[in-house]
């Protein structure tokens, strides 16, 4: 029994390091080879972990070469343009101009539907709005509109907004981030203010509390929403 946990943990650490290696993507942002090497290596992972007669160093082998495999081919797509279009093919283009291409669209086998998902996703309802929308490699589709379609932001309209950073969070759940706020450089003076404010007697009572660099901050109490 001890041998079979030790035995899965082993080829479970070692598929996460594996996952990690590909780089922070969605399963369905893999590029092809990345989606083969996930289930291969997840199939060799099985075996070993529910047959104890195999060597767990058969498991392992198999699993570090595809590894190996992978990281040369993340070098080779990364040098040849060539490689990389052989590997994971090229983006399409699928509407132009307002024009679905139909003959693009039959030979990514894409079908109307799953593009009428994509442009609903980008919050495109009309396709003679779209100037361009490419199929990327992914999976995923890229849609440009036209110029005049295209939301107003605050350089057009000659406007100078000051930045506000990125949030991050200071209170989760009841926990003190201490880093965080110790990352926007504030003190817990400041936090206990910002409670007082909103009527919080402990920090128990918060769900979420963020703070950007122009100390915006956004707040959520417990139970809110229910």
């Amino acid at each position: 029994m001890i041998i079979a946990v030790i035995r899965t943990i082993i080829l479970y650490l070692l598929i996460i390091i594996g996952i990690r290696l590909m780089g922070k993507r969605q399963i369905g942002e893999l590029e092809p080879s990345e989606l083969v090497l996930s289930l291969i290596i997840a199939d060799l992972a099985a075996v070993p972990m529910q047959d104890f007669r195999i060597p767990l160093i058969m498991g392992v082998i198999p699993i570090l070469t595809l590894l190996c495999l992978s990281a040369i081919l993340s070098v080779l797509t990364v040098k040849s343009i060539r490689f990389r279009a052989l590997l994971c093919s090229r983006p399409s283009v699928v509407i132009q101009n307002g024009k679905v291409l139909s003959k693009e669209m039959e030979k990514n086998r894409f079908t109307v539907d799953e593009l009428m998902e994509e442009l609903r996703m980008a919050g495109i309802t009309d396709l003679s709005k779209v100037k361009y929308a490419v199929l990327e490699t992914n999976g995923r589709i890229s849609v440009l509109p036209y110029a005049e379609d295209q939301p107003v932001t605050a350089r057009d309209m000659g406007l100078k907004l000051k930045e506000s950073g990125l949030p991050i969070i200071v209170v989760s759940d009841g926990r003190l981030l201490a880093h965080n706020l110790k990352a926007r450089r504030l003190s817990q003076e400041w936090l206990k203010e910002q409670l007082s404010i909103r009527n919080i007697q402990d920090l128990s009572e918060v769900f979420l509390m963020t703070v950007d660099e122009a100390e915006n901050v956004y707040f959520v109490k417990k139970g809110e929403g229910t």
